[in-house]
């Protein structure tokens, strides 16, 4: 337990100086290839679960000590430590044990006693501490007080569960690849092999429970993907014929990308600024058996770099966004975004919503998402792109519950929102 807490630690460490697990954590598998994949799996689970609960963690912590350490990582190894107390079947006293063991290991050999004392102390207090802790929203609610606020500001009778289905697990949804099995099929397959799932729609399956992609059958032979139900409506929404030419603005890491080329015979240009995620949507397109697709390493919004001339029939348009929507399968990004990023991305989404406008062909049609709940990047944005485009309008999306597409997050999907935009032909004169 020593070298999980440690990694652990220094995982968390890392996130409160601004760095996301999702690019940490497969630098320290690289770094360790020693760590077996039982470690593997304790150190991410210690590490999303003190993001998921940090502000209650700190709230307790805060008055367990009389002011912060001086040391970022014995922070961090308390926090660490404080959530395996209370939130997983670890043995309190091995806990406490191994945490004051850690600081040597983190060569905090001076924090072991103080370590020692806090714990011990939140043991004893557990009940009281928690209590006190769970008085204010930032430690009940454990978001940032910008983001209970924006919330509760945009959704004020659903806002308590749309946080508290942020800290929930998330559940895990295939989507099968019906170029080379049906649905109905695969989930034949799943019950063979003890795997019950539910269909909850025309390609996805809900698992009962979450697996190792690994131990799917057939996973590696391109017959089923993981992918949110949120997520699976963007391909079907595109409405997409043979042959039609398609853009996927910002594809990384893939999985629309691939969803795209399951449906139709397209000519499809894949586009993503970021070289190391676009090898990802290669490795996705090459375990699926999809090959009919073009990717380039570019940025969308600067058609100089890529753009030919010849306008899409469709585009999706998948902007980079503030991920509020699927923040329980990213707990760190809770305290990773900051207040400011929302007009800073509101910008960006803009500028790739306006460009790439001008690339659609007249009667096409561009799907605009985001996996976001705040209005900012989804209803207002819209809104906005439409009061400057005459040429522009809104396709009804009559399958969702909410104005123009937006779903919240719930226990069978993610937080998303679609705007679907059509342009209109050229009128004479």
């Amino acid at each position: 337990m020593i070298e999980i807490q440690r990694q652990a630690a220094r995982a968390v460490a890392e996130v409160l100086q601004g760095h996301s697990l999702s690019r940490l954590l497969p630098v320290l598998w690289k770094r360790s290839p020693a760590l077996a994949s039982n470690e593997r799996a304790a150190i991410q689970d210690l590490s999303f679960g003190t993001c998921r609960w940090l502000g209650t963690l700190r709230a307790v912590l805060g008055m367990l000590l009389k002011r912060p350490p001086a040391d970022r990582e014995v922070e961090t190894l308390l926090l660490v430590a404080i959530y395996q107390l209370e939130w997983t079947r670890a043995a309190p006293h091995a806990v406490v044990d191994f945490a004051v063991r850690t600081c040597a290991a983190l060569g905090k050999t001076s924090a072991k006693g103080l370590v020692n004392a806090v714990l011990r102390n939140f043991l004893r207090d557990r009940e009281v501490l928690l209590a006190r802790a769970r008085a204010t929203e930032a430690g009940r609610y454990s978001y940032p007080q910008w983001w209970i606020d924006e919330v509760a500001r945009a959704w004020p009778a659903e806002y308590a569960t749309v946080l508290a289905t942020g800290n929930a697990h998330p559940p895990m949804t295939l989507r099968v690849n019906r170029r080379f099995v049906s649905t109905e099929r695969y989930l034949m397959t799943l019950q063979e092999a003890g795997l019950p799932a539910q269909q909850i729609g025309p390609c996805a399956l809900l698992l009962d429970r979450p697996i190792a992609v690994e131990s799917l059958p057939g996973f590696a032979q391109g017959l089923v993907s993981v992918q949110d139900l949120a997520a699976q409506y963007a391909a079907p929404l595109l409405d997409l014929r043979e042959g039609m030419r398609v853009l996927d603005a910002c594809a990384a890491p893939g999985g629309k990308t691939a969803h795209l080329l399951e449906l139709a015979d397209i000519q499809l240009i894949c586009l993503d600024r970021d070289a190391q995620r676009l090898q990802r949507v290669r490795e996705n397109l090459a375990r699926l058996r999809l090959s009919a697709a073009t990717l380039a390493d570019a940025d969308a919004g600067n058609l100089s770099a890529w753009w030919d001339g010849q306008v899409f029939d469709r585009i999706l348009l998948d902007v980079p966004c503030s991920a509020s929507g699927v923040v329980r399968r990213h707990p760190d990004m809770k305290w990773l975004r900051k207040a400011d990023d929302l007009p800073r991305l509101a910008c960006e989404q803009a500028r790739l919503l306006d460009t790439l406008w001008h690339t659609l062909a007249a009667g096409g049609k561009l799907l605009y998402v985001t996996c976001s709940v705040f209005p900012a990047e989804n209803q207002a944005q819209i809104a906005a792109f439409l009061g400057t485009h005459r040429d522009a309008d809104v396709v009804p999306l009559t399958p969702f519950p909410h104005t123009m597409g937006q779903l919240l997050p719930d226990s069978r999907h993610d937080g998303f929102f679609y705007a679907l935009l059509h342009k209109l032909p050229a009128t004479a004169g």
